[in-house]
């Protein structure tokens, strides 16, 4: 299985990226598989221009490290988006990845051409936030179901930690932690079906 993991934090080895690890590290200790990591904020991807381009052939115009990603994407089994909740939304740096993925809609919907039918790939938002807000996470979801939609990935759910601020306050939260090894479990469970 190859595990895609899209780490839209600005900051290394914080608490969605030590999220991600633990569901990742638990999947492949269960079923085995290999997962690349991406930082999103060390690569080169300038925004969506809104030119049009993809609407005609299904690729994006712009030449830059998005390129390379797309592959990426189109190759994983089990995809990760993984990102901080700024604002009630997804950072920055994973917001113009997403953006980027227009190419991939222009391909799906005005091409009318899926990229593969047989899909048994799932996504999976997995998202942190500092305060606990009720409707916190609401925006980061949707934009992640659409995401997924657009790459023909069906969404298979998201683990979602609300007060978690400092870098580590994640890995001293036995709660949380269970919640992330729980969730890969079941994905574990999926894919060994």
């Amino acid at each position: 299985m190859n595990i895609l993991v899209l780490l839209g934090s600005p900051r290394k080895k914080g608490n969605s990226e030590s999220a991600a690890v633990t569901v990742v590290e638990q999947i492949i200790a269960t079923i085995g598989g290999k997962a690349e990591y991406i930082r999103l904020a060390a690569e080169e991807i300038a925004p969506c221009i809104a030119c049009g381009g993809c609407e005609k052939t299904g690729k994006c115009v712009v030449k830059d490290d998005m390129i390379d990603l797309y592959g990426k994407v189109d190759g994983a089994d089990l995809i990760f988006l993984v990102a901080p909740t700024y604002f009630y939304g997804l950072s920055a740096q994973i917001k113009r990845f997403i953006d980027r993925i227009q190419a991939r809609w222009s391909r799906k919907y005005l091409l009318k051409s899926p990229f593969r039918k047989e899909d048994t790939r799932r996504g999976y938002l997995i998202c942190t936030a500092a305060t606990k807000g009720k409707k916190l996470f609401d925006g980061s979801v949707l934009v992640a179901k659409s995401f997924f939609d657009a790459i023909d990935v069906p969404y298979g759910g998201e683990l979602l930690i609300r007060g978690v601020d400092q870098r580590g306050e994640f890995s001293q939260n036995r709660k949380e932690i269970e919640k992330a090894e729980l969730l890969a479990m079941e994905i574990a469970a999926i894919f060994s079906a």
